[in-house]
Formats: C-alpha cells, sequence, structure tokens
C-alpha cells in the first residue's frame, strides 16, 4: 500500500476507483478525483502548501509534485499525464495535457488544456503555455501546434493508465 501520511493534521483525499503503487507517497494537503493512477516512486507532497489532481489523470513513476510554502499550490486539470521522473512544482496545469519524461514546471507557470510538454523541457517561472501548444527545450519556447492527430494522445493515454492499473489487480 502507499505511504499515506498527514501533515499537521490534514490527510490527502482520495476520489473513487484510483490505484496507487505500493511505494508511491502521497502526504498531507492533496486532493486527488477520480479515476486517477500514482506510480511507482512517484511523490506527491501537500506538506507546505495544497495539491488538487482531477479526474483521470495519472502521475508516472518517479514524477514529482510539490508547491511553494505560503506562496504557489499546484493545479492539475483532469486527463492529465505527468510522465516519469517529471518534476511539477507550484503551478497549474489545465485538462488533457501530457507532459514529458524528465520536464520540469516550475512556480507560477500555467500550461493551458490540450497542451504538450515535451521530454527534458525546463518551463520556468511564471511562463504561460497558450492552449494546443507543444513547449520544447531549457528553456522551454513554443515549438508547434499540437495537429489534430496528436491530440488524441491526451485521452488515450488517460485511459490506457486505467487500464495499467487494472493488471495490478489480476495478481
Amino acid at each position: 500500500m502507499a505511504l499515506i501520511l498527514p501533515v499537521k493534521g490534514v490527510s490527502p483525499q482520495f476520489g473513487n476507483h484510483n490505484w496507487q503503487a505500493p511505494n508511491a507517497t502521497i502526504v498531507g494537503d492533496v486532493q486527488i478525483g477520480d479515476f486517477c493512477t500514482i506510480w511507482f516512486n512517484a511523490v506527491i507532497r501537500g506538506d507546505v502548501n495544497k495539491i488538487k489532481i482531477g479526474h483521470h489523470s495519472n502521475i508516472q513513476d518517479g514524477a514529482v509534485i510539490h508547491c511553494t510554502y505560503q506562496k504557489t499550490e499546484t493545479t492539475i486539470g483532469n486527463y492529465v499525464s505527468i510522465a516519469h521522473n517529471a518534476i511539477v512544482h507550484g503551478c497549474t496545469i489545465e485538462d488533457s495535457v501530457l507532459v514529458g519524461m524528465g520536464a520540469i514546471i516550475m512556480d507560477g507557470a500555467y500550461i493551458e488544456t490540450g497542451s504538450i510538454i515535451a521530454a527534458g523541457a525546463v518551463v520556468t517561472q511564471n511562463t504561460r503555455v497558450p492552449s494546443g501548444s507543444i513547449y520544447a527545450g531549457n528553456p522551454a519556447k513554443y515549438l508547434k501546434p499540437v495537429s489534430p492527430e496528436a491530440a488524441e494522445i491526451f485521452m488515450r493515454t488517460a485511459m490506457n493508465y486505467i487500464d495499467y492499473a487494472k493488471w495490478f489487480d489480476e495478481n
């Protein structure tokens, strides 16, 4: 079972039909919606501020979700995929966003709906990523729009991770 701990008397809150890997860590003021999956070695640390994750979102292996004391909360929308070893810190991510492997999103950044943050990208403090954009590089810059073909990745990835979690229930 995942490590789930209160901080200063505030415990994480979970919606229905979630799955957490046995070595995931979820602590403090964290709200997670329905049908979310939290994968191996992921850390969601709501100790210094609030973290909210919408429904059908997945936090993949080794990802770290945190915030900044008395300054920035972290909000993650619906159908969001935070890929392996990404860091999401004190920012807002709207619905249907893919954050690539090893990407970093810093305090005050705002990622609008339907965007992709490429693997390894570093979205610097207070950057706003417009809806339907692909941002890549360090520092992350606009690369191109998300094509209609690529846009189906948001729903497909979110639903795939729900299916992957079911594999562990079969054991």
